[in-house]
């Protein structure tokens, strides 16, 4: 039985997604015209649903409504995608309306932008849940009580949370995570010159945790001096708790503070290649292991950073960074402890380009010339040919000239590669035959300097 593709917009049959929310199916597809949907709200229940923005984003603009007393969306139905669309101004009674609440097992959210509500992201627990987010933006979400926050999510198996821009939450989080293993790459976090966040981060019950590549910055506003908090509600996850903290500028602008705080009883802090710059306690807190090397510390000005003052941490070729980090051979859980990306602004990424030694903090400065920086394009989508049972791919102008397809597994492992001309609509086509087997998939289109990331699922 092949899934169907439910279309909404004020030109379709259906207006409003919550119209299709108790009619879809296992597998389905929506997707949803660019544009604003006020006060519509909905519940999903079935499972491996595709739910996207097409044509641009659509905005679910709440205006304090909820569905019920929980979120603009709620998701009851496991491994979920969801794909540009803004959600805002959720507001509940109990003070954490979200954007989405996950109820269920498996979320990947990306190219969304969740702003102005209670909770931009709210996850329950579920220990067997995986969550991505990835090319998405959190702004001034919070009630302004502490304990809401841009992101809130609660004990899952785990987090991977890469190239997003979270900034100014009110008074709350820009991250707070109580998954099993936290993986936190190549993102902004930041307060910025009138944020009033608590901390950066906040992974108060330990577990396993990469921070790496990541733009972290607090502002002289915040409501917590401590910018990256570790175990302090007590180190309740399973174990091993280790915190590997690796190649990230991490900017203090307040007076006074502390870069890390750390539970005692913290098996490891790992933390090497990283700029600590401003002023602050490095550490606060014992682990049994705390292994440094190779960070710098010192004043935001003597860091040398391209533009302190626009959050511009790319080094000058005059930085105490440059060339002075160290390679490190170390893998945990499968992740490679050395960056290969860097967080591109706002909420993209670029390739990391090692040139001699590798840089300490979050970027390499580089002197290459000729090639522009490699980015991931997020203005695309996949949609299913039903006439011919092919996967379309619609690409930007960048990548008309002769890209290359790879497909890979979750695993990781190549399936297929070959060159391909977009027709003359600018779009790609792959036929479901050239994949063996039904299950999710990760397309790579590039050219020699750009390259776009997606992820498609097979249903053979």
């Amino acid at each position: 039985m092949k899934a169907t593709v439910w279309q909404i917009g004020v030109s379709r049959q259906y207006t409003m997604p919550s119209q299709v929310s108790s009619l879809v199916k296992n597998n389905d597809t929506v997707e949803i015209d660019a544009g604003t949907y006020s006060e519509d709200v909905a519940h999903w229940t079935a499972n491996n649903l595709l739910l996207q923005g097409v044509g641009g984003t659509a905005h679910m603009k709440s205006n304090g409504k909820s569905f019920g007393g929980k979120a603009i969306w709620v998701i009851g139905g496991n491994n979920t995608n969801v794909a540009f669309i803004e959600f805002s101004e959720c507001k509940v009674p109990d003070g954490n309306g979200a954007g989405i609440r996950l109820e269920a097992a498996n979320l990947t959210v990306h190219g969304c932008y969740f702003h102005d509500n209670e909770d931009g992201i709210l996850a329950g627990d579920n220990p067997s849940s995986d969550i991505l987010i990835e090319y998405c933006e959190f702004s001034r979400n919070g009630k302004g009580d502490g304990y809401s926050h841009n992101l809130y999510i609660n004990h899952v198996h785990s987090l991977t949370f890469q190239y997003n821009y979270s900034h100014h939450t009110m008074v709350g989080h820009e991250l707070k995570s109580r998954a099993y293993n936290n993986y936190i790459l190549y993102n902004r976090l930041s307060n910025e010159v009138d944020g009033t966040a608590s901390r950066n981060i906040d992974l108060p019950n330990g577990g396993t945790a990469i921070i790496m590549g990541n733009e972290i910055q607090q502002g002289t506003l915040t409501e917590n001096s401590n910018m990256i908090g570790y175990g302090l509600e007590g180190l309740s996850n399973p174990s091993p708790h280790e915190l590997y903290i690796v190649n990230n500028t991490i900017v203090n602008e307040r007076s006074a503070g502390s870069f890390l705080s750390v539970k005692e009883g913290a098996q490891m802090i790992y933390a090497r290649n990283n700029i600590f710059a401003g002023v602050g306690t490095v550490i606060v807190g014992m682990a049994s292991i705390i292994d440094t090397s190779h960070n710098w510390t010192g004043s935001i000005a003597d860091a040398n950073f391209a533009d302190s003052k626009l959050y511009d941490y790319h080094l000058l070729k005059s930085s105490p960074a440059v060339n002075s980090g160290e390679d490190i051979a170390k893998t945990v859980n499968g992740i490679f402890l050395v960056p290969t990306n860097e967080y591109r602004h706002p909420r993209n990424l670029k390739f990391r380009i090692k040139v001699g030694a590798i840089d300490i903090g979050a970027h390499e400065n580089t002197e290459i010339t000729g090639v522009d920086e490699s980015k991931v394009l997020t203005r695309s989508f996949v949609y299913l040919n039903s006439t011919s049972d092919n996967y379309t791919i619609v690409i930007p102008d960048e990548l008309k000239e002769s890209p290359k397809i790879e497909v890979s597994d979750l695993n990781g492992n190549l399936v297929l590669s070959y060159l391909n001309t977009p027709d003359n609509k600018g779009n790609i086509t792959i036929g479901s035959s050239q994949f063996l087997a039904s299950g999710m998939y990760f397309i790579r289109i590039f050219t020699y300097k750009d390259q776009l990331l997606m992820k498609v699922i097979i249903d053979k």
